[in-house]
């Protein structure tokens, strides 16, 4: 299947997964995911094609700096503690657990082994990003507060995967000094450049932002890194600005999950082999259990402490994976440390954890977005939720 036609039939998923969204009340982005596993086995569709990956990489980046813009910066120093207790242990627990159980249940190398713990560590903030904003839970205290877990997770999960495999190289100082450049610097060209070019049809202040991202990803991808957390720091620091400029975001918003992100959840769909998954149901569910358990066992606890009303559906939320799941397992795969059957196997459990916890927090643990919105103009913060 040539290009042309790939996007035809993945555009076509698009739109069904947009409508079956609509009638069924539950997130696109599952669907979408749901649906590139069934039209990537029935139709033998190739997930590395190069326009994809592209389009994929850059929809995982715009997400991940629209997560960090949401995110009040106030509350995220309000409630540190609460983000840092629940990210940390969502990163080691399962990082811990499933390391374990690859090398001494499964027999894996020491290397796939921890390629496992890390790739089964991750929370997916795209994942839980895109939930948010569909709920219109992204601007209320417990979707602020998830958000900021989730890049704590992250964060922990690419130091994990750069400190034991990835040996930076001499792009990597430059792609530090340019995030910190960027990070310092976009704040304070925002306001005047988008005062001057601003609310125009053509869009340059969506332009300017793209640009900002296309350069992290460029000299990411020349360091041998990746783009995803500079991205998030990026989006907290323009966080102020969009709080006074809600249209610009609400703008770039619907450019990336009208044509981006799609793409983004359909691909890790397309990478799930069903043959390899059936073929190896045991050691899915082993590894799967590896995952899910201790995320459970340990952010249940402090989800009960700091957001005692919406404890379950934190953690569920906090369990999910896909994109630093899926890179981490890519990386195994590319340099020889973990086979196709193993990167199938891992894969499959990052969309899974990405469509199952999810699903189940959807439909019976979502909080009511009207009374959480009120409530956050109203209530004080509660002891346990202050750092």
């Amino acid at each position: 299947m040539d290009s042309v036609q790939l996007a035809a039939v993945l555009a076509a998923a698009v739109v069904l997964a947009s409508m079956i969204s609509v009638e069924i009340g539950l997130s696109v982005a599952l669907l979408e995911l749901a649906l590139g596993v069934v039209f990537g086995n029935a139709l033998s569709l190739d997930p590395n094609a190069d326009w994809l990956v592209f389009v994929a990489n850059f929809a995982s980046i715009v997400l991940t700096f629209l997560a960090g813009a949401e995110v009040d910066p106030d509350d995220f120093r309000e409630r540190f503690g609460a983000s840092l207790a629940i990210g940390l242990v969502s990163f080691v627990g399962p990082f811990i657990v499933s390391t374990a159980v690859a090398y001494v249940l499964l027999g894996w190398t020491t290397k796939a082994s921890l390629i496992a713990g890390t790739a089964l560590s991750t929370t997916s903030l795209a994942v839980v990003y895109a939930v948010l904003v569909e709920t219109g839970l992204n601007h209320t205290r417990i979707g602020k507060l998830l958000m900021s877990a989730c890049f704590v997770t992250d964060m922990g999960t690419a130091i994990a995967l750069s400190a034991i495999f990835i040996k930076p190289n001499a792009w990597f100082p430059l792609f530090l000094a340019v995030s910190v450049g960027l990070i310092i610097g976009l704040p304070r060209l925002a306001p005047w450049f988008f005062s001057r070019y601003g609310n125009r049809v053509i869009e340059p202040e969506i332009k300017l932002v793209f640009v900002c991202l296309f350069v992290l990803m460029v000299l990411a991808d020349a360091a041998k890194g990746h783009a995803v957390l500079p991205a998030f720091v990026l989006g907290l620091v323009m966080a102020r600005h969009y709080q006074q400029h809600r249209t610009e975001q609400e703008r770039l918003r619907v450019v990336a999950f009208a044509f981006l992100t799609p793409f983004f959840f359909l691909r890790g769909g397309l990478n799930v082999s069903l043959g390899a998954v059936v073929a190896n149901l045991g050691l899915l569910g082993v590894l799967f259990a590896a995952k899910m358990a201790p995320k459970v066992a340990l952010i249940l606890p402090l989800a009960r402490r700091h957001v005692p009303e919406h404890a379950t559906f934190t953690t569920l939320l906090m369990s999910t994976g896909l994109t630093f799941g899926t890179i981490s397992s890519l990386y195994g795969l590319n340099a020889g440390i973990i086979d196709r059957t193993q990167f199938s196997l891992l894969v499959t459990v990052v969309v899974l954890s990405a469509i199952v916890p999810t699903a189940i927090a959807q439909r019976w643990f979502s909080p009511d977005v009207e009374v959480e919105r009120v409530a956050a103009t109203t209530r004080p913060i509660p002891a346990g939720e202050r750092a």
